[in-house]
């Protein structure tokens, strides 16, 4: 009796032993190569073989080809360098990163700045100096406000014309160095039509300073201009024709006439008032 349920004991730890094992080689197929869950083929993409700048016209040396699993392809990307060359990019790519359709402008559009310019935009460039352009910190990609001085009606006034406006160059720079300040005689800024000939009827006429803010703030907060007649507590006489006072002429003496009756005689005098 002992032995019967030895050899059944024995028995199960067999079955229960085989079961293991069983789960364990399929467990291994599957990460092995040729395997039920064999590794995901693979393809090539295009990538940015170096570091490259907004602008530039890409060529064959400056892709290089990286193994990507099949199917999870970023969208818009090329298996070829042929599809990229001789197009110019419209952002900067680091290297190694894949490069993608909405990246490259078209084939006819040319290179350069003109690429970086989106369809209904302008660049126009302005004067500036190290203290408008905020001590060379306005370089290209940072956000800005533009503030003009000019002369008003009643005096001087500094007004806010344009906010929430993109550098896209400093001199003939279109990038900039970790975060490395650039000092140039003129910075270009990305407008509107509208907002273009604002920005040169400014710079004609006035004073141009650049207010360098935040890239991720893109409230516009519209603040009310400031005039100088307040700024500096009381405004300025209006010049104009000197008053001179004017002596006024003296009244006439008002005097009465009195007849006096004499008997017969009637004579008139005069006495003052």
């Amino acid at each position: 009796m002992n032995r019967k349920r030895m050899l059944l004991g024995l028995g199960a730890a067999l079955i229960v032993a085989f079961l293991a094992s069983s789960y364990v080689y399929r467990q291994l197929q599957q990460v092995q190569p040729g395997g039920a869950g064999k590794a995901a083929k693979q393809v090539q993409v295009v990538a940015a073989a170096g570091p490259l700048k907004m602008g530039q016209r890409v060529t064959a040396t400056d892709l290089t080809l990286q193994d990507w699993p099949e199917g999870k392809q970023p969208q818009g990307s090329f298996s070829r360098r042929e599809d990229c060359v001789g197009r110019a990019l419209i952002v900067p790519l680091v290297q190694g990163e894949v490069v993608l359709d909405q990246a490259l402008a078209k084939r006819e559009a040319g290179a350069g700045l003109s690429v970086a310019i989106p369809e209904g935009m302008r660049a126009v460039s302005v004067g500036v100096d190290d203290v408008v352009a905020v001590a060379g910190f306005v370089t290209p990609g940072t956000i800005v406000d533009v503030l003009v001085t000019g002369m008003g009606t009643g005096g001087p006034i500094t007004r806010t014309i344009l906010e929430h406006v993109r550098v896209l160059a400093v001199g003939q720079e279109l990038e900039t160095e970790s975060g490395k300040p650039q000092t140039a005689p003129v910075v270009t800024l990305l407008v509107n039509l509208q907002d273009a000939e604002k920005l040169t009827l400014a710079s004609a006429n006035g004073k141009i300073h650049l207010a360098l803010r935040n890239t991720v703030d893109v409230t516009d907060v519209n603040p009310s201009p400031v005039y100088g007649s307040t700024m500096f507590q009381g405004k300025a006489p209006v010049a104009g024709t000197r008053r001179v006072a004017v002596a006024k002429p003296a009244p006439a003496a008002v005097r009465h006439t009195v007849e006096v009756i004499r008997g017969e005689k009637v004579e008139t005098q005069v006495f003052p008032r």
